[in-house]
């Protein structure tokens, strides 16, 4: 069953602002624990309505390899970012999720005409075991062209009805 339109959306990670000219990685966690506020950060960067409808309830945890810590305005090098991070959420055990990465900025915020570019696409995740869940899009760090300015890149976790088959070609970080 192949449906989106029967995945809700769990929790939004992040805004993440990469300019290559300077090499660095600008992350924007909605870390915050008044939803008034992540809900105006996040309209602020147009995330909604441009990726989502509305702000979901909840944010992911993300930790990127040596101890590296997405928080709310945190910079970063895009060679810290280039590797698959850590994501946690507050899963149920019996249920299944997806996990997406993407990229509305492609190839650039003034002129998006590949918007979504999908950086990650796991499914079936069992609770919040991503290892255990079928990688339909292995992970691409953040990396947009020389010149096409900053890019944000949203993490979304959705709740699955149930185990979906997903019958779409698999994708390796070098397709």
């Amino acid at each position: 069953h192949n449906d989106r339109s029967l995945l809700r959306p769990v929790n939004p990670i992040n805004i993440c602002n990469a300019k290559m000219s300077d090499r660095r990685t600008k992350l924007i966690l909605f870390l915050l624990p008044v939803l008034a506020a992540a809900t105006s950060k996040m309209e602020k960067q147009k995330v909604v309505p441009d990726v989502i409808d509305k702000v979901p309830a909840a944010v992911l945890d993300v930790l990127y390899a040596n101890n590296v810590k997405v928080n709310e305005g945190k910079e970063l090098t895009p060679t810290k970012v280039k590797d698959m991070p850590d994501v946690k959420w507050n899963a149920d055990d019996g249920g299944f999720y997806l996990l997406v990465m993407t990229d509305p900025d492609a190839p650039s915020r003034s002129n998006p005409k590949f918007r979504e570019w999908h950086h990650w696409l796991v499914g079936n995740i069992p609770g919040g075991n991503i290892e255990k869940g079928e990688t339909l899009s292995e992970y691409i760090g953040a990396g947009p062209p020389k010149g096409t300015g900053l890019h944000r890149y949203v993490l979304l976790v959705y709740k699955q009805p149930g185990k979906l088959s997903f019958n779409e070609k698999k994708l390796t970080n070098r397709s």
